[in-house]
C-alpha cells in the first residue's frame, strides 16, 4: 500500500499550488483522507482531511477559506487546492489515510493522527514572501 503525493514547490506568497495523492495497493474510496505538514522545527499539524463521499471535510482553522480538500473516488486520489498561499504555509505536506472510518462524528478527530494507518512520504511547499 503506497500513497504517493506530489504537486508540491517553490512559489511566492498569493500565489496557488495543488496537492495531489495517489493511492495504490488498495481502495481507499470509503476511507478518511487527510493532508498534515511539518513545517521546519515544528510538530506536524493537521491541515484538512475529507469523508468517503467527499461531502464531509474538515480544516484546521488557520487554512479555513484558503484550502480546499477534495477526491476522486474512481482515480484513488485526494487533493488539496492550496490558494493565497503565506510564508507560514511553507511546510512538507503529508497525505494519509484512516481506512476505519468513512467519516467522523465529531471534527476534531479528524485531526488525530493516530487514527490514520496509511501515510505517504510527503512533498515539500515553499512559499517566499
Amino acid at each position: 500500500v503506497q500513497l504517493q503525493a506530489c504537486g508540491g514547490g517553490l512559489v511566492q506568497a498569493g500565489a496557488s499550488l495543488r496537492l495531489s495523492c495517489a493511492a495504490s495497493g488498495r481502495t481507499f474510496s470509503n476511507s478518511v483522507m487527510g493532508w498534515f505538514r511539518q513545517a521546519p522545527g515544528k510538530e506536524r499539524e493537521f491541515v484538512a482531511a475529507i469523508g468517503w463521499t467527499g461531502g464531509m471535510s474538515y480544516y484546521a482553522d488557520s487554512v479555513k477559506g484558503r484550502l480546499t480538500i477534495s477526491r476522486d473516488n474512481p482515480k484513488n486520489t485526494v487533493y488539496l487546492q492550496m490558494n493565497s498561499l503565506k510564508p507560514e504555509d511553507t511546510a512538507v505536506y503529508y497525505c494519509a489515510a484512516d481506512p476505519s472510518a468513512s467519516s467522523y462524528s465529531r471534527n476534531n478527530y479528524a485531526s488525530q493522527q493516530y487514527r490514520y494507518y496509511y501515510w505517504g512520504q510527503g512533498t515539500q511547499v515553499t512559499v517566499s514572501s
